[in-house]
């Protein structure tokens, strides 16, 4: 078997715990950490907005702290009505400002009826409160329950956004109708570290 490269850890939103789960995430990453040296990246949820909770998630120190959006700011009521738009900013925002030598990552969901015009306001949000790497994928419904696709995103769009989100400066972008948050995850980590220390 061949040995764990780049570990990416994440969870459900686990508010109904105590430290809202953070509690998990450092465990978890302690026993990674004592088995290989593989990166490691935690996705979590927002804590709440909890400061201590991102905290000590963050206190970990992985590698990476991904932490996604998902979408913009207009569309967050219907998208995600349990979830603040500001609150994910100012969540990302702690770890950057906390642990500076992580990197800060994030990502989003288009075809739900945003414009362009709102997509570079949302990549320029990110990159504003410290986020190094972005993901930019297609939503896909998951059930006939769920929020239908508003339109289906040309692969064309898709590298326009990378572009932008190149020209905002991002360290890491991936963006295109199949990626999601882990998509090419060591491979933007490993490019961006070479980058760093040639």
């Amino acid at each position: 078997m061949a040995p764990l490269k780049h570990v990416v850890i994440t969870s459900v939103t686990r508010d109904d715990l105590p430290g809202g789960g953070a509690s998990h995430f450092i465990a978890t990453v302690r026993e990674i950490r004592n088995v290989t040296d593989a990166s490691i990246e935690i996705l979590t949820p927002d804590f709440l907005g909890v400061k201590q909770n991102i905290l000590a998630a963050a206190n970990c120190a992985p590698e990476i702290f991904n932490h996604n959006v998902e979408t913009i700011l207009r569309l967050y009521e219907s998208v995600r009505p349990q979830a603040d738009y500001r609150r994910s900013l100012d969540l990302l925002q702690l770890v950057k400002n906390s642990h500076p030598g992580i990197l800060i990552k994030s990502g989003f969901m288009v075809g739900l009826g945003e414009t362009a015009e709102e997509i570079e306001l949302l990549l320029r949000d990110l990159r504003g409160v410290g986020c190094d790497i972005v993901t930019i994928g297609q939503y896909l419904q998951p059930s006939p329950e769920h929020l239908p696709v508003g339109r289906y995103v040309h692969p064309d769009e898709f590298e326009e956004y990378r572009q932008l989100a190149e020209e905002i400066g991002f360290s890491g972008v991936a963006s295109g109708p199949y990626v999601r948050s882990s998509y090419n995850a060591r491979k933007i980590f490993e490019a961006i570290r070479k980058r760093r220390h040639p």
